[in-house]
């Protein structure tokens, strides 16, 4: 999702109305739909489509894409969608003079970008980051629906197989817990560090 924030945000913030409306484009479409869905079209609709690109070159039997990496996927789209809007507003409250400090100083561009900019947005943005992190950490249990086994599916299977829900949908919250509370003593290290 960080990756799919990097490359977006800036589009987001292009001067270019083109770029521009594909950023846009990119937020408001995968922010508008549900989780599950999106899901579901990279799941079922990414063999289809890869299928349709081989048959172009004459390739015709079926292609599977593997359920990992189509999660994977999944889940880093959505995130990077939320991600894209907490740096462009974390960007967007920088102070103008800020910007023109650094135009006046001669830095570079990269320069302004990496010494100035980036230490400030980081800040603003580590607090709202934290809260993209723990839906996409929670949002992981719905690819469960495409077969893969990760804690929900593995829950669902030992539950089934024992006829002992309880225990084993419990121990997968007690999991979830677990990876939110240690992720957020993490990201409050950092918050501290940033906030300096």
């Amino acid at each position: 999702g960080f990756f799919f924030a990097l490359i977006f945000t800036p589009l987001k913030l292009s001067k270019y109305k083109t770029l521009n409306l594909v950023g846009n484009f990119y937020t408001t479409v995968i922010r508008g739909v549900p989780e599950l869905l999106v899901i579901y079209l990279f799941f079922f609709g990414g063999s289809g489509a890869i299928m349709y690109v081989a048959s172009i070159f004459g390739y015709y039997e079926y292609i599977e894409i593997n359920a990992f990496i189509t999660g994977s996927m999944a889940i880093g789209i959505i995130s990077g969608a939320y991600s894209t809007e907490v740096f462009r507003g974390a960007i967007k409250s920088i102070d103008k003079g800020q910007f023109e400090a650094a135009k006046v100083l001669g830095i570079n561009k990269f320069g302004q970008f990496y010494k100035i900019i980036l230490p400030q947005m980081l800040r603003l943005a580590i607090p709202n980051l934290s809260n993209v992190w723990q839906i996409t950490l929670k949002d992981t249990s719905l690819i469960s629906v495409t077969g893969l086994v990760e804690i929900m599916r593995q829950s669902y299977i030992a539950a089934g197989s024992t006829r002992d829900p309880l225990f084993f949908y419990s121990f997968a919250a007690v999991l979830y817990l677990l990876l939110t509370y240690v992720s957020m003593k993490l990201i409050n290290k950092l918050e501290v560090k940033y906030s300096r």
